[in-house]
C-alpha cells in the first residue's frame, strides 16, 4: 500500500514514516512539507493514501483534498479536533490527532487497507456494508444463536469467550451473554480487524473498551482476561506498547 505524508513539520513526517516501517503491507513513496509539492506524484504514482496536515501555511490540508481530482483515501492528521466534521464530510478514512498513538494509526491503516480490498474485489458487502463483510462501515452483525439470527452491535460486544463446542459474547452494561455455535475463525472473519484482536486461545477483544493492562492480563470493568503468550507480541504491537 503506497503513503505518502503531507505535513509542514518534519518531525510529525518521521513519526508517520516511522510508524509505516513497522507495517510490512505499507511503502512510503514520498514526504512533503508543501503539499503542492505532492501533487505531480499523486498524478503520476500508484498513491493508495495520503496521510495528511490540516493547518499548513502554504494552504490548508482541507482545502489541498478539496481541489485534488481523483483523490486518493486520505487520512487527515492534526494538533487540532475542530476540524473533524469537515474532515468527515470530505470521506476522509480516519481522523488521527497528534501526538498520534500507534495504535490509532494502526486502526486508521487497516481501516485503509480493508476500503482497499473492498473496491479491488466487489462483493455482496459492498452493495450490504452493514451485513459483516470486515468493512469499515459496519455498526453490527448477525450471529446464529439456538433457532434465531440475533442482531449485535459492534460497541456493545466486550469480548468474546471461548468454551469446547461455543463461543460466548459478552455484551456491555448487562449481565447478558450471546451463545453461538461459530467458530473463532468464522466469527473473526465477520469483525472489523481494527476493533476486535485475539488475546488468547479462548478470547477476542474490543480493544475499545480496555480499561488498563496490568501484565499479562487486560481489564475490561471488572473482568480481567489473560494476554496468551503466542498472542502477547501481536497485541502489544497493535497498541504500540
Amino acid at each position: 500500500m503506497n503513503c505518502i505524508i503531507i505535513d509542514d513539520e518534519p518531525l510529525a513526517i518521521d513519526v508517520l514514516a516511522d510508524y509505516c516501517k513497522k507495517i510490512d503491507f505499507t511503502e512510503v513513496v514520498g514526504t512533503y512539507t508543501n503539499p503542492l509539492d505532492a501533487i505531480t506524484v499523486i498524478k503520476e504514482k500508484k498513491v493508495d493514501v495520503i496521510f495528511c496536515d490540516i493547518e499548513m501555511p502554504q494552504i490548508s490540508g482541507l482545502e489541498f483534498i478539496n481541489a485534488l481530482e481523483n483523490r486518493p483515501l486520505f487520512v487527515f492528521t492534526t494538533a487540532y479536533t475542530q476540524y473533524a466534521v469537515e474532515g468527515f464530510e470530505l470521506n476522509a478514512v480516519d481522523y488521527l490527532v497528534k501526538p498520534i498513538p500507534y495504535h490509532r494509526f494502526i486502526k486508521a491503516i487497516s481501516r485503509t487497507k480493508e476500503i482497499l480490498a473492498q473496491k479491488a474485489k466487489p462483493t455482496e458487502a459492498n452493495i450490504f456494508p452493514s451485513f459483516g463483510g470486515n468493512n469499515d462501515n459496519q455498526k453490527f452483525i448477525f450471529v446464529k444463536s439456538e433457532h434465531e439470527n440475533v442482531k449485535i452491535n459492534l460497541d456493545e460486544i466486550e469480548y468474546i469467550q471461548g468454551l469446547k463446542d461455543y463461543l460466548k459474547i459478552h455484551i456491555a452494561g448487562t449481565n447478558k451473554t450471546i451463545l453461538t455455535l461459530l467458530s473463532f475463525k468464522d466469527l473473526m472473519e465477520k469483525l472489523p480487524s481494527y476493533q476486535f484482536i485475539r488475546v488468547h486461545k479462548s478470547f477476542v477483544v474490543n480493544v475499545n473498551v480496555i480499561r488498563s493492562i496490568q501484565r499479562n492480563r487486560i481489564v475490561i470493568n471488572d473482568t480481567r482476561i489473560p494476554i496468551g503468550e503466542s498472542h502477547k507480541t501481536q497485541f502489544f504491537s497493535f497498541l504500540g506498547l
